[in-house]
């Protein structure tokens, strides 16, 4: 059986971080949705998504089909009744299909001529960007408990100081040391080649992915996590970095979320509830306005590539773009469009050379390529992007 990964209805919900990725490729938990998919079916999966991804994320089709949509996080029992789908069958959690059957060829337009089947289970489901923060302690218990099952713990050193041992975890060749990590309010993962750096403090759950960083007496407050190849300072609570991401320093970060290839500069902070306690209402980019969360907290979103300079601040519930450059004194605005270049007095257009020139020189230090694949999606971006700047 062949199995495809698709964006599913949610996708402009999940804007900016879907703007560069496949739904799929979120990083929520320990895992990014394709990871844990592919884990219980022990199967490589392929991509249905926007024509200017499908390039660097193509669809493999074969004769027998199950399409899965990208927004429901897996868990055994759904798993199971996935895979036992028949041609023509469709899977529901309420109105939303989970996945279907379908033979080579076939357009579904509809549902009407399927079989529906109700999924009656628990499961967890990413619809907007603030899912990502606040369903990540569910996504990390889960994926904890499928990535250790069967499996023992390195060692932890003598020298960190422990509160329910038992539930920490540790890969080959993590280093720590004089650090101090408390289980007892969810689980602690700390990944293959990661570091966690003297004095630090951490509370779970967390998951510090393949070789992530935290730096000296960084204090962690969970469910975060920070994604592989990851380096964090200072104080973060309750976020999310998918990788290659850097707040190396002091400043505070919470119920945010980072894409790949940020960074924010020293003292960088963000505020993540409002001064008189009200609803938190985020840039939707499909009404092109704030539209309400129903959350008190709720930080910052920044997609791909963007970065900010040293002490910036962001306002409650500030959404940034992909390849944006903030810097300066003062609050910027709470919603920076893709390829802005500028701070609270102002912005202009980050023009595509100097931005894909930045990307390429990034990406080498972490011996990663800037591929002709990368530059032509950032391409897309900054046109269709073009429309909430100011040219």
């Amino acid at each position: 059986m062949n199995y495809i990964l698709f964006d599913g209805p949610y996708r402009n919900n999940l804007l900016p971080f879907t703007y560069t990725r496949p739904v799929a490729d979120i990083r929520v938990g320990i895992l990014t949705i394709r990871q844990k998919w592919e884990s219980f079916l022990e199967y490589t999966t392929t991509t249905v998504t926007e024509d200017y991804l499908s390039d660097k994320f193509p669809m493999v089709e074969m004769e027998d089909n199950i399409m899965i949509n990208a927004s429901f996080l897996p868990n055994m029992e759904v798993v199971e009744v996935v895979k036992n789908l028949s041609h023509n069958q469709a899977l529901f959690k309420g109105e939303d299909v989970i996945a279907f059957f379908t033979k080579e060829g076939e357009e579904v337009k509809d549902f009407s001529t399927f079989e529906a089947v109700e999924f009656a289970g628990d499961i967890l489901t990413i619809e907007n960007t603030w899912d990502i923060f606040s369903k990540n302690g569910d996504a990390i218990i889960e994926d904890f408990n499928l990535i250790t099952k069967g499996r023992k713990s390195q060692p932890i050193p003598a020298t960190v100081n422990t509160i329910n041992p038992e539930n920490i975890f540790i890969e080959k060749g993590a280093t720590l040391n004089f650090a101090t990590l408390n289980a007892s309010s969810g689980p602690i993962y700390i990944g293959r080649d990661a570091e966690v750096m003297e004095g630090s403090m951490v509370r779970g759950p967390l998951a510090l992915c393949n070789n992530a960083t935290l730096k000296l007496a960084s204090k962690i407050y969970g469910p975060t996590t920070i994604g592989p190849h990851s380096k964090v300072g200072g104080e973060v609570n309750n976020s999310v970095l998918f990788g290659f991401s850097n707040k190396g320093h002091d400043g505070f970060l919470g119920n945010s979320v980072l894409g790949e290839w940020c960074n924010l500069g020293a003292d960088t902070n963000n505020s993540n509830l409002k001064n008189n306690y009200a609803e938190v209402r985020l840039w939707d980019y499909q009404t092109k306005g704030f539209a309400k969360t129903g959350l008190q907290f709720c930080g910052l979103m920044m997609g791909d590539h963007s970065k900010c300079g040293i002490n910036t601040m962001f306002n409650t519930g500030t959404v940034v773009g992909v390849s944006a450059n903030i810097f300066g004194s003062g609050f910027p605005r709470n919603f920076v469009p893709s390829f802005s270049w500028g701070g609270s007095k102002g912005f202009v257009t980050y023009k595509t050379n100097k931005a894909f020139e930045v990307a390429e020189v990034v990406m080498a230090r972490r011996k990663e390529e800037f591929t002709a694949k990368d530059k032509s999606i950032l391409e897309h971006i900054f046109e269709e992007t073009k429309q909430y700047r100011r040219e």
